[in-house]
């Protein structure tokens, strides 16, 4: 709990320092303003949450000298309110324990969606195409903006094989997990006898690589000058 609590007054310092900074913006690079912008963004939510659970732990200490009045009804309701604000500080720090865990340096990177049919035949094409219009839906649900970078269709309207890129907010931290083998059981379009085909699709989720400007000068070049020799 010490531990907990000295990592949250350094957020705490943290973000006011940031505060600091942005309350004069004159003084700062568009560069340095927008990552600490980006920063003081990122900090907000835990922020809300440390406030929340030192407001908790406040409310508990007057509970406290609550239980001592000779009030019987007002020692009961004070006994009762410490009984349901424990209940939620705990719930609190699970939440504050899970937003300490260090992110995936790719978490807010853009994606690149790859989606192949597998085993079988057609009605893994149709599945592929199902997976396909799910997740463009979702990219529509989040505000994402999807672009179609290549698409092979069957005769019978499946996917055979799309790669998808994805832009917006978190989005391969919310991506990432659907890497790996998708696989139904049902019966498919294909299907005359009504008999139930298991059918796969694989899924691999690649973090955007940033564009890099990279600056190479005069001095680092070598330039080497040949002459052919003989006839020609």
């Amino acid at each position: 709990m010490r531990d907990l609590n000295i990592q949250l007054e350094a957020i705490l310092k943290k973000n006011l320092e940031i505060e600091k900074k942005l309350s004069n913006p004159d003084s700062l690079d568009t560069k340095k303003l927008v990552e600490l912008n980006k920063e003081y963004s990122d900090f907000m939510p835990i922020v809300e949450l440390i406030n929340k659970f030192n407001k908790f732990k406040s409310d508990l200490l007057d509970l406290n000298d609550l239980i001592k009045d000779e009030d019987i009804s007002i020692k009961e309701m004070a006994e009762k309110e410490i009984k349901d604000k424990n209940i939620e500080i705990k719930e609190i720090e699970k939440d504050l324990l899970k937003s300490l865990i260090p992110k995936d340096i790719n978490d807010e990177k853009n994606s690149i969606l790859e989606i192949r049919a597998g085993t079988g035949g057609d009605e893994a094409a149709l599945f592929s195409m199902v997976l396909m219009r799910m997740y463009q839906k979702y990219a529509e649900l989040n505000k994402w903006k999807s672009e179609i970078m290549s698409f092979s269709e069957t005769n019978i309207g499946g996917c055979k094989e799309a790669i998808i890129s994805f832009t917006g907010t978190d989005v391969f931290s919310q991506l990432k997990y659907e890497s790996g083998v998708h696989r139904v059981q049902r019966v498919p379009q294909t299907e005359t006898q009504g008999r139930i085909h298991t059918s796969a699709a694989t899924v691999a989720v690649l973090p955007m690589i940033e564009d890099v400007d990279i600056q190479i000068e005069p001095k680092d070049l070598r330039i080497d000058t040949f002459r052919s020799q003989g006839a020609g």
